[in-house]
């Protein structure tokens, strides 16, 4: 007796999707078995979002056919897709700022129950996987990382029968990372299928049974990533050799440029995290990371330390001077430039060109010399940091939100390096870009410090931390862990300190 062959839970078969001359997707054929974990990989502006959003009901194809379970349909809008049963969390957010998590979920859900019932549901959901989110706070008090949560959170609600998760693990400190894998592997097993996107390629080869690579918005590979390696999925999806970043010879570290004594800042909003205490150093030509899950007070350290907010207790000197009573602009005209976690919003506006973005913090004597803005030299200044960073666009009319999400963010990266800082904040500056995108933003910030800057990294990303950066702090419950030199350490010890252990910072390193 032959065993029944079951239809894949998702067929796409030549998917064509266009955004005027430019080809999205082009001639795209997937499938996804019942209970498989898939990774879709790709750069930036490969094709995966358009393909996902297609899926998902938010994009109609051009072209080509949707099969599920077997029979054709057609989705029109979210609603039928999670009809169907598949749900998907966005690494760009779809939720109301003005709303809290609950409201959202809710209407996410088209839920009609009671909210204390899906408020008790919701922590309960989030206490299972660890993923710490207060129902009742509103959405625009939420740092980017504490935005996923609530992503990942509605869609683990609607009991979806295909998740697509779209760097789920960025915010996630790595036992939290693993136990969001058991809870997958545990689906699969129950018959979810998982569509993957991220671009940490060691994740998906222990997490993935199967791999669809697209370029250009084609495919070009289909593998089982549990016998490639790392570097050959780059190698695929960037269509050439993996470059890696390199680091100067070791040499002793300068002065302090930047340091902080006893910064303490209460939070501006109901759930927020109060600073407490905070205290370090950050020298000359060193790269110092900051770790810590999303919602530690990261966000009320950055903008305390850009002039955002004046903190009442504790100083911070920039080279040896005084510094908190000043404001953004101050501090920016002094040395001491931020790149913010929110690429579109606060470190880009989405409506203004290339050439308008870059002066959004370069205005000075060059750019505007006699207090009038030179068109020629703005527009001077964007091409040249189109063309040393690599930045993929039509030019510097482009608008900022005809960007790809890494291209965008090599763009603000590139306009903080290029103003020659002696200090530079940096908010999850690789966050859910591609992995050519981040070698070169890393190598751009090894870079600066091998020039004489100081770099402060704030990152959940360990593995980047701990490969660009010389010293290493844990930021949990609004205090600071006392920074150690990375050699010192272990993945494990810093996630147990990012988690909420006591300072075990200097276990030594597997």
């Amino acid at each position: 007796m032959h065993q029944q062959v079951l239809p894949p839970r998702l067929a796409l078969t030549g998917i064509v999707k266009r955004y005027g001359s430019m080809l999205a997707n082009n001639d795209v054929t997937l499938s996804v078995a019942a209970g498989e974990i898939h990774a879709l990989l790709g750069e930036n502006g490969a094709g995966k979002s358009t393909l996902m959003k297609i899926v998902y009901g938010v994009v109609k194809p051009d072209a080509g056919e949707i099969a599920w379970e077997g029979e054709p349909v057609a989705i029109p809008d979210p609603n039928a897709a999670r009809r169907l049963g598949i749900g998907m969390v966005f690494q760009h957010f779809s939720l109301f700022e003005t709303l809290t998590v609950a409201e959202n979920i809710a209407l996410g859900l088209g839920s009609t129950r009671p909210l204390a019932e899906l408020t008790a549901e919701i922590r309960a959901v989030a206490a299972q996987y660890g993923l710490a989110v207060e129902p009742g706070r509103h959405v625009h008090h939420l740092s980017v990382g504490e935005r996923q949560r609530v992503e990942i959170l509605r869609c683990l609600l609607q009991r979806p029968k295909l998740l697509i998760m779209d760097e789920p693990t960025s915010v996630l400190t790595p036992q939290e990372a693993d136990g969001l894998f058991v809870m997958l592997r545990r689906l699969a097993a129950e018959g979810c299928s998982v569509l993957y996107i991220s671009h940490k390629l060691e994740e998906i080869r222990a997490l993935c049974t199967a791999a669809t690579v697209l370029r250009a918005g084609q495919v070009v590979a289909r593998r089982d990533p549990r016998i490639e390696t790392a570097e050959s999925l780059a190698e695929m999806m960037i269509g050439g050799g993996l470059t890696h970043t390199s680091r100067p010879a070791a040499r002793e570290a300068g002065p302090p440029s930047l340091v902080v004594d006893r910064l303490t800042l209460p939070s501006d909003e109901p759930f927020g995290t109060a600073l407490r205490g905070i205290a370090f150093e950050l020298r000359a030509g060193e790269i110092l990371g900051i770790a810590g899950v999303a919602g530690n007070g990261q966000k009320e350290l950055l903008a305390a330390l850009a002039g955002e907010r004046r903190a009442p207790a504790g100083s911070i000197l920039l080279d040896d001077r005084p510094i908190g009573g000043f404001g953004p602009a101050e501090r920016r005209a002094r040395g001491l430039h931020f790149i913010p976690e929110e690429r579109l919003g606060r470190g880009a506006v989405a409506e203004y060109s290339l050439a308008e973005n870059a002066l959004l913090t370069r205005v000075d004597d060059t750019t505007a010399p006699r207090g009038l803005i030179d068109l020629k030299t703005v527009a001077a200044l964007a091409a040249r940091l189109i063309q040393r960073y690599g930045v993929r666009c039509s030019g510097t009319a482009a608008q900022g939100r005809s960007l790809s999400g890494g291209n965008m963010q090599k763009f603000i990266v590139g306009r903080e390096i290029d103003a020659g800082p002696r200090v530079l904040l940096a908010a999850h500056p690789t966050w859910g870009v591609d992995i050519g995108a981040a070698l070169a933003i890393r190598q751009a910030l090894i870079d600066l410090a091998a020039g004489g800057a100081g770099v402060l990294v704030v990152s959940e990303d360990l593995d980047e931390l701990l490969e660009i950066a010389d010293r290493i702090a844990v930021l949990s419950g609004g205090r600071l862990s006392p920074p150690v030199p990375v050699g010192e350490t272990s993945v494990e010890a810093i996630g147990l300190l990012m988690g909420g252990a006591e300072q075990v910072a200097h276990a030594p390193a597997a």
